[in-house]
């Protein structure tokens, strides 16, 4: 045995045997008294008047989800030498292990009902502030949340829903003492930690490591087994020299910044998020009172409202740390949401309304985008960045990459319109640090950018209810300040860390596209009544936005903001990163349905009056009107605007031993007699879209048991497994031409069914497909399927204002990783005279491949991913009955613009008299995403658009109404230094684009 591994054994032994049980010098019992919540958690107020019945040690309680309060009392022993800082309750609610955040965890209240602290496995103390002979009440709200990852086998579980979950207690009382803690021997503790710790990082045969084990040596000769006490003090001073020595001039350098990541939902309800906060808020709180170098940050201006509207006294403790700089709000958004998936205004608008919370409630103007665990980042993200005001960006989620480890940690990223941020990547690898001397070297070491940079952030603290940053924590940072042989620690604000870390590096590295995660591709799919919920309610904010804002232009109607905002906020908490995802138990996706029911109930009669409002009350013996609130013209209704149909062009359809075929002015379609597209001709060009041999809306089944995650992961090995939905229960007309023809196929597979109906309309360029499938499988997975006869090398998918195109080739160990991919409304391939878009209403994951064509070349595969049946963490996610509508549409990328908006906007029923639209595009690639009033109540007309195509334009954007100046703004509507020419004249606006870029204007009514 090495001399070094003997000190080592003699050091782990000292901890384990002397040490640790000397962390209290005396405990004695307290009183302990229980009462059970019937139900749901209740407040403070309300749990006080319960009937509370004595309990002891040992005794079972919380069945799943259940609440218990436990009333403790006792008084200091008078004997006790000890001041209030080595006073403490202890309080173990049955603690499994030491998991944090995944179990058992509580809340303690004083009598008045302020909180104090909370209560997790490696954070179980609560400071009283008695001396000797005080006495103490106070309230422990314990939650029986129960370990749904158990041993992290990730089975299924009943335990996911309150219904399914076993009545049974899950926890049983541990001790509850008030102890005399040594002071001492605690901080001989973190002295071994950091030097041990340090140790083991060091070469073999370094000098350091030598003097290191020698004064742990030392340490062990010091301390008298039969007087740990007497002797920690001996003990320290033996290691005092080794841990004075100052670190290297080229030490790498750490920005520690006090954290916890709080996932806003995800093995737990929101309801329970709401308490996590609260608990790891007030121990932030407290430590701060205890530890004045602490600082620490925490994004999601969604948690911070909770606390505001639930934790009123918590929340006026947390301002008064905000204004001295410590508790430090951060990235700007209103939860840390996913970002493949909101839509364009939406993922605007988790930062207008976190920064404006954060504004209006602490007069701070955040400056990063922090989204350490999202699923991958949109290369639409920086512009949006760029436009709330937002300059830097950190995540640490791609470490998690499978395949291809990213090679930077501090970089540029450009987005698709050109804008950069600056970007950090922690080489941590982990944004729940404890600041272990392991984790310090791993940074050091890990670190890709050395020599242009030497310092990194390190988010250290306990996550998910675990109870953030601690003392042992911050013991940690303070011996690592300047420590020989580790990283320098800084506890500091993000802000400080951004401003040395961009100061130091130059040139900067360019990343430049989407920052795509190589893991967790199956989000893009698993529970898709969560992401239907959410484009629907993204429709519906638009519309209301749309109509409201035009009925208060032209009639003076109420603007409703606070339905809008309520509304907003609801959808913007249903986008964090494992809500919109489908990662989450089924209570969460259960309650986001709901929410999204609510949405719709709210919203839909105030579209519904706005329009009426704006049409006027009408005779009903005109024409029918049609409310249009896409972008684009549809079947004759102005953008915008409200008009009669107006289709021109006839539908023939014929029935043939071959099959159906279907004739419009636009396109020949034939389907064989298996109901599939065996031909679809552009008549225009006489170009064939179907590659010879294949066929065109065919439904394929997937074997989906990926190797770790069942709901985040698809593995690329699905491919082995796929079963082609050929065999045809049904194939009829439905209808047989006019003005459409429409052709309705069903099939049978495995204990599923599945309608589909095809629809070919005069006028359009495309052919609409409803598929309605009746789904109860398990780990399989649904795709349907759309080769292409385009040969080419890329694809483009549309993201949030513009789009990205993607190889479709796998030259690379990037672009081989990159097999299933995330898209909002549309995928589009071409060659340089011929397109193909595949459009969807509520569909977000897909793959676009190339194969040998017959007959020499290529063609493209275009599939929508549309279901998956996970196990874990919702046993039944997705069971039941689904409807997916997709348009095959002939034509270029503005087509593929056009139909994604026609899908996603369909036209709604009117009355009354036609409407002129508020603003008219002058220009196919200038798309107007948004038309709204001002957030501020001013009664200006908010106009947000982007240039669509990925080419520099001009256009004019046409006003229908008596405006005055238009600014351009960012997006929380402030005036900004012009980033496009903008030139006005009465009735329009002249703009100048670059690619992609974005655009806010704010036009204020003449007169108004």
């Amino acid at each position: 045995m090495h001399h070094h591994e003997s000190i080592q054994l003699r050091v782990d032994r000292l901890v384990r045997e002397r040490l640790e049980p000397a962390r209290e010098r005396a405990a004695v019992p307290v009183r302990t008294e229980v009462w059970h919540v019937p139900d749901e958690p209740v407040p403070f107020a309300e749990a006080v008047r319960g009937s509370f019945a004595p309990v002891g040690a040992g005794e079972p309680w919380g069945r799943p989800w259940a609440t218990s309060w436990f009333r403790v009392s006792g008084t200091v022993p008078g004997e006790w030498d000890a001041g209030p800082d080595e006073i403490e309750l202890v309080v173990d609610p049955g603690f499994v292990g030491d998991s944090a955040g995944f179990q058992v965890e509580a809340l303690v209240y004083d009598r008045e009902g302020r909180t104090l602290k909370a209560i997790e496995p490696r954070n179980d103390y609560v400071r009283l502030g008695l001396g000797p002979g005080g006495t103490f009440e106070v309230y422990v709200e314990a939650a029986a949340n129960p370990n749904i990852i158990g041993e992290s086998t990730f089975e299924p579980s009943p335990l996911g829903r309150k219904e399914t979950a076993p009545d049974r207690p899950l926890y049983a009382l541990g001790r509850i003492a008030l102890v005399h803690r040594d002071r001492e021997v605690w901080e001989l503790i973190q002295d071994v930690h950091t030097a041990l710790g340090l140790a083991r990082e060091l070469p073999l045969a370094s000098p350091r490591r030598a003097e290191l084990f020698a004064a742990l040596d030392a340490a062990v000769d010091a301390v008298a087994p039969h007087d740990v006490h007497g002797t920690a003090g001996l003990a320290r001073e033996a290691l005092r020299d080794a841990l004075a020595a100052p670190a290297a001039r080229s030490a790498h350098r750490v920005y520690a910044v006090g954290h916890a990541h709080i996932d806003s939902a995800w093995l737990w309800p929101v309801r329970e998020t709401v308490r996590k906060c609260a608990r790891t808020f007030s121990n932030v709180l407290d430590l701060m009172d205890q530890d004045p170098d602490l600082v620490f940050a925490c994004s999601s201006a969604q948690q911070f409202a909770w606390i505001k509207e639930f934790y009123p006294e918590l929340f006026e403790r947390i301002r008064e740390r905000v204004a001295e700089g410590r508790f430090v709000p951060v990235g700007g958004m209103w939860v840390e949401s996913d970002t493949n998936m909101p839509g364009p205004e939406s993922l605007a608008r988790q930062f207008v309304e976190g920064k404006a919370f954060f504004l209006r409630e602490f007069g701070v103007e955040t400056h990063e985008v922090w989204l350490p665990d999202s699923f991958g980042y949109t290369a639409a993200l920086p512009g949006i960045a760029r436009a709330a005001g937002a300059e830097y960006f950190l995540t640490q989620k791609l470490s998690w990459n499978e395949v291809n480890q990213f090679p930077h940690h501090t970089f540029a990223w450009e987005g698709i319109d050109g804008s950069r941020v600056f970007a950090h990547f922690p080489p941590v690898d982990t944004y729940n640090s404890t600041l272990s001397p392991a984790e310090l070297a791993h940074t050091e070491r890990n670190f890709a950018d050395k020599g242009r940079a030497n310092t990194s952030l390190v988010p250290f603290g306990f996550g998910d209810g675990g109870g953030g940053p601690t003392r042992e924590m911050m013991a940690a940072a303070r011996r690592a300040a300047s420590l020989e042989g580790s990283p320098t620690v800084r506890v500091a604000t993000p802000s400080a860390f951004f401003a040395a870390a961009s100061a130091e590096i130059d040139p900067v590295p360019v990343w430049s596209g989407e920052l795509y995660l190589e893991s967790h591709r199956g989000t893009y799919t698993s529970q898709a009544r969560t992401k239907r919920g959410n484009r629907e309610s993204e429709r519906l904010l638009h519309e209301t936005e749309l109509w409201a804002a035009t009925a208060a232009v032209r009639t003076g109607a109420d603007y409703p903001v606070d339905a809008l905002r309520r509304s907003w906020h609801t959808v913007l908490l249903q986008q964090f990163h494992d809500i919109l995802p489908g990662s989450s138990i089924g209570w969460v996706h259960d309650q986001a349905e709901e929410e999204y029911r609510k949405v719709a109930a709210r919203l839909e009669p105030l579209i519904s009056d706005a329009v009426r409002t704006v049409t006027g009350t009408g005779t009903g013996e005109g024409e029918r009107l049609w409310a249009n609130a896409s972008p684009f013209a549809i079947d004759g209704v102005p953008a915008f605007g409200v008009a009669p149909r107006r289709i021109e062009g006839e539908v023939t359809l014929e029935e043939t031993p071959a099959g159906i075929r279907v004739t419009s002015d636009t396109l020949a379609l034939a389907f064989d007699g298996d109901g599939l597209i065996s031909s679809l001709v552009d008549r225009a060009t006489g170009r064939e879209a179907v590659p010879p041999g294949r066929r065109a809306g065919l439904l394929q089944v997937f074997r989906d048991t990926p190797r770790r995650f069942d709901a985040w992961d698809v593995d690329v090995e699905y491919r082995r497994s796929g079963e082609d939905l050929t065999a045809a229960d049904s194939v009829e007309v439905v209808t047989a031409g006019g003005e459409r023809a429409v052709v309705r196929t069903t099939r049978t597979f495995g204990r599923s069914s599945v309608t589909q109906t095809f629809t070919v309309r005069a006028g359009r360029d495309a052919v609409d497909i409803e598929t309605v499938v009746d789904w109860h499988e398990s780990q399989r997975m649904l795709k349907l399927a759309f080769p292409v006869d385009v040969h080419t090398a890329t694809a483009r998918s549309e993201i949030q204002f513009g789009h990205i195109e993607r190889p479709t080739h796998t030259n690379t160990s990037w672009d081989t990783a990159r097999f299933e991919t995330p898209a909002l409304r549309w995928v589009h391939v071409e060659d340089a005279r011929f397109g193909v878009g595949v459009a969807n209403d509520a569909t977000y994951g897909h793959d676009i491949t190339r194969h040998a064509r017959e007959g020499g070349g290529t063609y493209s595969l275009v599939r929508q991913t549309l279901l998956k049946a996970p196990l874990f963490p919702d046993p039944q996610a997705d069971q039941g009955t689904h409807t997916f509508r997709t348009s095959l549409v002939l034509g270029g990328v503005a087509e593929a613009v056009r139909a994604g908006y026609r899908l996603n906007m369909p036209l709604r029923p009117a009355d009354g008299g036609p409407v002129e639209p508020l603003v008219r595009s002058g220009a196919d690639s200038v798309v107007v995403e948004t038309v709204k009033l001002a957030e501020d109540g001013s009664g200006d007309v908010v106009v947000r658009l982007y240039e669509a195509l990925g080419a520099p334009v001009t256009a004019t954007l046409g006003l229908g109404f008596d405006a005055g100046t238009a600014v351009e703004t960012d997006l929380l509507e402030r005036p900004v230094e012009p980033r496009c020419a903008v030139a006005q004249e009465p009735g329009a606006v002249t703009l100048t684009l670059r690619p992609f870029q974005l655009v806010t204007l704010r036009i204020p009514r003449a007169g108004a």
